[in-house]
């Protein structure tokens, strides 16, 4: 039930959150409106108008951190304000109370959908996504589109804009989930009156989703710790939440080349995985070319296509372990990887090198050293601790893809009381 914007932030023990979010751990938002001006929406604007004074109520306009723009639109499009043209929330306030239906028929979203991406999402429109501000699309529509809005809703999608679709009985259900960011961001009203109810209290009872992924040193100088690492691997995945498929499982055995065992998407049950692991045999080999499994996990693994949900905000987790000093270059691939937001955990014997698994983990601070990997269970609590409480600093503090499903929820979730697609 409408998932996306009931889950609420981590707190710093992985507990639930309580109903009153903190705004300030959000990042800025630039949020463009693109609402149905037609004939077929005249009845329902002063609900579309007053539901946007809600949302704009509860952004920190004042404070410079969020920004707002208004688009209408029917058979054409025509820009009410744009990003960079009000500065405070009573100006944003008076003119959308001033808004008057656009008029005309019929809707054409997918002319709408163009011209906000190649008009509004744009630094002299006062867009801020270089500076990290996350671009945001709430479209509000009464009807179907009578032109086809697949392909600039992809290009918005691949631009980075989040886009939320809320629809009338009237609306085509494919349409509009085909226009959202994801289908999950699609909702639909019997009725457009309900767009204003607000909702303080939501029910916080989903635990963040994560997608592990395992990278494991292969290579002859690893034979004689092979079986612990698997016994490890097996222990970590016992405590995940996999059957409710909140978490995915994958691993990656490398040596001079990588090897993927399992994608993300091959298992959606924990016994399916667990036996996956345990009929793991040691790839051997004598290069140790870690940077090259890097690059392998960012270019094949954390894809959609290989069950990877990044674009969706869940947490990336990349587990190394690894028993040698590279034989190649880590420097670009992890720093690729920390580009995209994945937080990397490096686990290293003493024949590894300690420095080179602080460059490649997330934080210098995440990567740990073992004698050998007979030494692995001890540290299994610390790890999954330490995977707690950076993704619940990423969550807050924000890589972009990461931060994607907590910012609306930090601030539209209190102000959307409405009804998903059924299923």
């Amino acid at each position: 039930m409408w998932k996306m914007l009931k889950k609420m932030l981590f707190s710093w023990s992985m507990g639930l959150m309580g109903p009153k979010t903190d705004f300030r751990l959000c990042r800025t938002l630039d949020i463009v409106f693109l609402i149905d001006g037609s004939d077929d929406s005249r009845n329902r604007y002063n609900a579309i108008r007053t539901f946007m004074m809600n949302i704009i109520g509860k952004l920190d306009v004042d404070q410079k951190k969020d920004q707002v723009a208004v688009v209408q639109y029917s058979n054409t499009a025509a820009t009410e304000f744009y990003l960079n043209t009000h500065t405070t929330k009573e100006s944003i306030l008076n003119a959308v109370r001033s808004l008057k239906p656009k008029g005309g028929r019929p809707q054409y979203t997918g002319t709408a959908l163009q011209f906000v991406k190649e008009r509004m999402f744009l630094p002299s429109a006062g867009s801020r996504r270089s500076e990290g501000a996350q671009q945001i699309l709430v479209l509000v529509v009464s009807g179907r589109s009578r032109d086809s809005p697949r392909g600039p809703a992809e290009a918005l999608k691949s631009s980075g804009v989040v886009t939320f679709a809320l629809g009338s009985a009237m609306t085509d259900p494919v349409e509009l989930q085909s226009i959202s960011f994801q289908p999950d961001y699609a909702y639909f009203l019997s009725d457009f009156n309900n767009l204003p109810e607000i909702e303080q209290n939501i029910e916080g009872d989903e635990r963040i989703k994560r997608d592990f992924v395992f990278l494991l040193d292969g290579s002859d100088n690893n034979r004689n710790g092979f079986t612990a690492m698997r016994t490890f691997v097996r222990n970590i995945v016992e405590s995940l939440n996999l059957e409710e498929k909140q978490d995915r499982v994958s691993v990656v055995q490398y040596s001079g080349d990588p090897t993927a065992h399992f994608y993300l998407n091959t298992y959606s049950s924990k016994n399916e995985i667990l036996n996956a692991v345990r009929s793991l045999r040691h790839k051997s080999g004598r290069a140790v070319n870690t940077g090259t499994a890097l690059q392998f996990i960012r270019d094949n693994i954390l894809t959609a296509p290989s069950g990877s949900r990044r674009l969706e905000g869940v947490p990336q987790i990349l587990i190394l372990l690894s028993g040698a000093k590279s034989t190649d270059n880590v420097d670009a691939p992890a720093a690729a990887l920390k580009e995209l937001g994945v937080l990397t955990f490096g686990i290293g014997t003493r024949n590894a090198d300690s420095l080179e698994l602080q460059k490649i983990s997330y934080k210098p601070r995440y990567a740990q050293s073992v004698s050998d990997f007979n030494e692995l269970p001890r540290m299994q609590e610390q790890l999954l601790s330490s995977v707690d409480a950076v993704v619940t600093s990423a969550l807050i503090e924000g890589p972009t893809v990461i931060g994607m499903v907590n910012i609306l929820q930090c601030k539209l979730h209190t102000v959307i009381s409405i009804q998903p697609f059924p299923g």
